[in-house]
């Protein structure tokens, strides 16, 4: 019986299955649950106010640079000298050169030597015309003192002439009247008359002796002239052979170095041919600004320096003086900036720096180059 009965079952409604949820899922699921973040919801604002704090920033940076800002430096700058040739005055073979190339000289030291005794020939042959000269000017010294004698002895004679001429006169004015008063004879008056007439002709001779002794005197002197000035000719030829002897020796004037020496012993060298380079120690340095980083700048500023060539010395200097142009203006070929073409360049000045003591275990010369740092502003 209970296998004839109906087998009687539950039915149950089917559940969905449930699926296994993804990571990635719940994250979109978390993120869609909350707000977006102020960033999101603002990007202008974010990126404006980054843009507005670097223009602040860039403009503070300018600005303290500008007006702060308490040095102007360049790199443009190097080590200026007077540097000079070094020639020969006189022509010669080279006896010595007791230098050598680089060769640091105190004022008045031999750099060169030329053989000296040609130049010892003419100044011995110099002074004997001095001494020719000297003999012919006493000789027409003599001759004056002959011709004042003689010009003494004539006038003296003259005057003798003259008193004899005087009395003569008288003795023939008082005979005539003799003869006129009947006490004198004709002869005596015709002698008196003879007498006056010989001392007349003295008194004409003496005259002229005298005035052929001032000639002779003034023949002598203007011989004394020509003299004394074949003397000072000689005296200058003499002078002038010491000079060219003295040539021979050639000498630093002033403290410096020898560079691009060329004179060598027995080589022959021409009057006015170089023979070296000579660099003084008096150097500087010629720093060319830009016109704009000369607003504050002055003479006697401080100066720090680095030489390119010796990065580890620090000198210090001063501002010497800025020179009143710019380095384009004082060109041989000047711009020429009154054309239809103009470009606005800003131009550089060279400034004059003072180094306060240059460093001695290095050599500097000219040409070489230096960052100059000025100190224009005190500094806070």
């Amino acid at each position: 019986m209970a296998d004839n009965q109906p087998n009687i079952m539950e039915t149950k409604p089917d559940r969905p299955k449930q699926q296994p949820v993804d990571d990635a899922d719940r994250r979109n699921g978390s993120s869609e649950g909350k707000r977006p973040s102020f960033v999101r919801r603002h990007p202008f604002w974010i990126l404006s106010g980054i843009v507005v704090l670097a223009a602040l920033i860039v403009g503070a940076w300018f600005g303290w640079k500008i007006y702060f800002y308490p040095y102007e430096s360049t790199d443009d700058a190097f080590v200026g000298a007077r540097s000079f040739s070094v020639a020969a005055k006189v022509s010669g073979y080279v006896a010595e050169v007791p230098v050598t190339d680089n060769q640091h000289v105190e004022a008045g030291d031999v750099i060169l030597r030329i053989e000296p005794r040609d130049y010892q020939i003419a100044l011995d042959q110099a002074n004997g015309q001095v001494e020719v000269a000297k003999a012919a000017v006493d000789s027409a010294g003599a001759q004056i003192e002959a011709a004042n004698a003689s010009v003494d002895v004539a006038r003296a004679q003259q005057n003798s002439a003259t008193a004899a001429l005087q009395y003569a006169q008288q003795e023939s004015n008082r005979q005539q009247q003799l003869v006129k008063t009947g006490s004198g004879s004709v002869q005596a008056v015709q002698q008196a008359t003879s007498t006056l007439q010989q001392d007349q002709a003295s008194l004409a001779q003496m005259q002229a002796n005298v005035t052929s002794a001032l000639k002779s005197k003034t023949v002598s002197e203007a011989q004394k002239s020509s003299a004394l000035a074949s003397l000072k000719q000689a005296q200058a030829q003499a002078e002038e052979a010491q000079q060219n002897l003295s040539y021979t020796t050639i000498t630093a004037a002033q403290p410096g170095r020898v560079v691009r020496l060329t004179g060598a012993k027995g080589q022959y060298i021409d009057a006015g041919q170089a023979i070296s380079t000579f660099v003084p120690d008096e150097i500087w340095i010629t720093a060319n600004f830009k016109e704009t980083q000369l607003t504050d700048m002055r003479p006697g500023q401080p100066v720090e320096l680095t030489i390119d060539a010796y990065p580890d010395h620090k000198l210090h200097g001063k501002v010497a003086s800025v020179q009143p142009g710019s380095g384009t203006a004082f060109s041989l070929l000047p711009a020429e900036n009154a054309t239809g073409n103009y470009v606005k360049v800003t131009q550089r000045v060279p400034v004059k720096i003072i180094v306060d003591k240059w460093p001695a275990d290095v050599a500097i010369g000219p040409g070489m180059s230096v960052v100059p740092t000025v100190t224009v502003r005190p500094r806070s």
